[in-house]
């Protein structure tokens, strides 16, 4: 999942990590029971059923929606003192959505999966996993819009941010020999930003500009170049940002601010329009992906669309945006948008992590034990967002 996280420093002696009852048969969780309350905690193992699996987690990503929750939720979760209505779950949660994990347990009815087997994981439910029949969303192979949709780690009754996890075999995709355990906790990151470049239908040889250079818009930047946009450029105001999508393979990246700066604060043009135009003979790129959210950057978004092309919008928004339909009108421009993922980009992403064509552990910025995963995850993301791609979390066991 997507998000945009904006918040003042919070002083990371603020939240100790809390570790709670004896362990002896219980797996460790950092469980989320409301803003800013998040406790390390010993909790019973969940049954595995006859169509799930029981997982060792290996890593888990943490994602800006969790950061969201910590800071002003419960977004997803449900509100204290009520359960989700598909799931039954209630606070507190186990969080944790973006993670990788072996197989230990694998229940009667389950086919393909064996102990010992390393899995990604789609953290997406829909009506497969409450035995109902499909909706019209999943009988147009649209899972991601399941009308009885939920997702593991955020209002399920389990999360990757724990020693173990209960999911249903439909959930599991097995990682072959070549993709780590590591680099399995990113298929989930990684596969948002591939159902956006699929279902914009950009090309080999095209061009793009990406606003944002955070997790997502890196991902979107090494995914385009793996398909073969022939130029990527990127729009990003933090230096270390900017350094990472370099080394990520941007072909240009632009500091709109600094660029405004420059100018004496009135440039006849937006900087990254002026740039792209500059680039594409002032026809403007192929597909322009916003994954910052802005009025600013929907505005440059739209602007920097050759006629006929397309603006993506990754990011969840804050507040509503302004838009003059007329500016896609007239272009014939196409405003699109995107949540989540399918099976069909879980399996692009793994097949590219197989054969190398993407950098994925080199997203990795920290690994931090799940003892830790207060101030060493989400505190560290929340202080010193822009100096981190992706922190990962392992359990201590």
């Amino acid at each position: 999942m997507a998000a945009t996280t904006t918040a003042a420093a919070i002083p990371a002696t603020e939240k100790k990590t809390t570790v709670t009852g004896s362990t002896a048969g219980l797996i460790q969780s950092l469980r989320y029971y409301g803003p800013k309350q998040l406790k390390v905690e010993y909790v019973p193992p969940l049954e595995c059923k006859s169509d799930e699996v029981r997982l060792k987690i290996g890593y888990c990503g943490i994602c800006g929606s969790d950061v969201h929750e910590y800071l002003g939720g419960p977004i997803f979760p449900p509100k204290a003192g009520e359960k989700h209505p598909y799931t039954g779950a209630q606070l507190p949660i186990t969080l944790g959505h973006e993670f990788s994990g072996t197989v230990v347990e694998v229940g009667k009815n389950v086919k393909g999966f064996s102990v010992g087997q390393k899995v990604a994981v789609i953290p997406a439910l829909d009506d497969r996993h409450y035995g109902e029949p499909p909706c019209f969303a999943c009988r147009k192979d649209k899972r991601n819009l399941c009308q009885r949709g939920a997702i593991y780690g955020l209002n399920t009754l389990g999360g990757g941010l724990a020693s173990e996890i209960v999911v249903h075999s439909a959930s599991c995709i097995s990682l072959p020999g070549t993709v780590s355990l590591k680099a399995g906790a990113l298929v989930e990151p990684l596969s948002v930003a591939w159902h956006c470049i699929r279902l914009s239908a950009i090309e080999k040889g095209q061009k793009a500009v990406i606003f944002g250079a955070g997790p997502i818009g890196l991902a979107l930047l090494m995914l385009l170049k793996a398909r073969g946009v022939s130029l990527v450029i990127i729009s990003e105001v933090t230096d270390l940002r900017m350094q990472q999508a370099r080394k990520f393979g941007a072909d240009h990246v632009v500091n709109p601010l600094a660029q405004i700066e420059q100018t004496g604060g009135t440039p006849s043009k937006d900087p990254v329009t002026a740039l792209v135009h500059k680039l594409t003979d002032g026809q403007g790129v192929d597909v322009s992906f916003d994954a910052t959210g802005l009025q600013s950057t929907l505005d440059a978004a739209i602007a920097s669309t050759r006629v006929g092309g397309t603006i993506f919008n990754v990011a969840i928004h804050e507040k509503p945006l302004q838009i003059n339909l007329n500016d896609l009108s007239l272009t014939e421009k196409t405003l699109m948008g995107g949540i989540c993922y399918t099976r069909e980009d879980f399996d692009a992403v793994i097949a590219l992590l197989s054969d190398k064509s993407i950098p994925a552990e080199e997203m990795i910025t920290s690994i931090v034990p799940l003892s830790k995963a207060i101030e060493g995850g989400f505190l560290e993301l929340i202080n010193n967002k822009a100096t981190h791609v992706k922190i990962l979390i392992q359990p201590d066991e």
